[in-house]
Formats: structure tokens, sequence, C-alpha cells
């Protein structure tokens, strides 16, 4: 009969051989988090805003929009103190300026709902709907193809091209090729057709330097990928740019 040191000798075992398989769940986890790009602070202010905006503000309910006061400063002190994901660590700057701007609307809408004339309450309303929507704007790509090239792009850019992880390299360029297969089988939202001859011109040129970085890491040569790499980086945010 099994002794209780050989159980324990077991479960020892058991634990060491199911410890890399936690530690990967765990890295998939976290890069998830890393690379969507998401402020949950931000989609629960969209509560209060979408009352603000759909019922108080179009019935002219200047005693709904008062009610709403304390969830409008709780929404936005939240969203003040939310930590952006790593994927858009590039627009830190334009979202806290954003958030500032916000706070200030928020300022001006409570001395709005403080006071007895309509049209400043609803002008108050309307400034605020409008800072809220910026927001969104800058987490959210214009298009859905556009965020899941983003999502390799800032995995290879911010770590494996740093760490030297050539196997990695090598396995979003192939990825970086099936996306940027989609995105230049996409469309341009209806709202921004006006930008469409500059979008489809930026997604040609960076078409091309995902090939060149396909071409580079076939090289083997380090210096070689990572200057395409960067081309590609470079060319991707100038598409980006486009829609701001």
């Amino acid at each position: 009969m099994p002794t209780k040191r050989f159980f324990a000798l077991l479960f020892s075992m058991v634990s060491v051989c199911a410890a890399p398989v936690a530690l990967t769940q765990h890295e998939e986890h976290a890069q998830a988090a890393e690379t969507t790009a998401q402020v949950p602070a931000l989609n629960t202010f969209h509560t209060p805003i979408y009352k603000l905006w759909h019922s108080a503000w179009p019935k002219k309910d200047t005693a709904m929009m008062a009610t709403l006061v304390p969830e409008i400063n709780k929404g936005i002190a939240e969203v003040a103190q939310a930590e952006l994901p790593g994927i858009l660590r590039d627009k830190k700057a334009v979202w806290q300026e954003n958030v500032r701007l916000l706070q200030a609307v928020g300022v001006a809408y409570r001395e709005a709902m403080a006071g007895s004339v309509l049209q400043p309450k609803l002008d108050a309303t309307e400034k605020l709907h409008a800072q809220y929507e910026k927001l969104v704007r800058i987490v959210r790509p214009v298009m859905k193809e556009i965020e899941a090239f983003h999502e390799v792009l800032y995995m290879l850019y911010h770590y494996y091209m740093p760490e030297h992880a050539m196997d990695k390299i090598k396995s979003s360029g192939k990825d970086l090729r099936a996306r940027m297969d989609s995105l230049n089988a996409a469309t341009v939202p209806e709202r921004l057709k006006k930008k469409e001859e500059a979008f489809v011109a930026a997604r040609a040129t960076l078409s091309a330097s995902v090939d060149g970085v396909n071409a580079a890491v076939n090289t083997n040569d380090e210096k070689k990928i990572k200057e395409a790499i960067n081309i590609m980086h470079s060319d991707y945010e100038k598409l980006e740019k486009v829609f701001q």
C-alpha cells in the first residue's frame, strides 16, 4: 500500500509539472489585457451618459439631468484615475489632455445644473456628451481591421523586437501579412468617406512595408529586420493619423 510519503512526493511532482501551464495561462491573460484597447471605467461611464443624452436631453428633462449629477461626478473621477492598457501607450498624452477637458466640462455641467436657466443646462449636457465621445474615439480604432493589425504590431514592436525573439518575430510577420490582407479588403465607414483617398494611399504604403518586414526576416539579418519593423511601425502611425 502506498505510504503518505509516496503521495506527498507524487503531489509535488504533479505540482511542478502543472506550474508551466499555469504560468503560460497567466502570461496569455496578461498579454490579452495589454493588447486590448479598452478602458473599463469609460465603458461604465457610458451608463449615465446614455441616460443623459438619450432620455434627459431630448426631453429637456432638467430634473433628470440634476439627478444624474452624482453618477456623472463618479464616472468622471473613475475615468480620470483609469490607466491605459499598453497598446494605447502612444495615446497617453492626448488621453490625459482630453480627460482634463472632461473634468472641466464636468464642473461646468454641475454649475449649470445648480442654476435655473434651461439653455445652459442643455449646452452643458451637449458638451459633456461630446467630450465623452472624444475619449471613446481615442480608445477605439475607427475600423476593427486596424485594431486587429495593431494588436500584433504592438507585441512585435514593443516586446519581440527588443528581446530579439526571432521565432516570435517571424510568426508575427506572417500574422501581420494575414491581418493586412483583411485590412486591404476592408471598406472605410460611410461617415469617413471623405478621407478614403488618403486612407487607401496610406494603406498601400503599410502593406508594402509589411512585405518588407517578411522579406527582411528571411535574410536573418537582425539589423535589416529592425529597420524594416521601424519603417512598418512608422507607416502604421501614418495610417492611423488619417482619421485623427
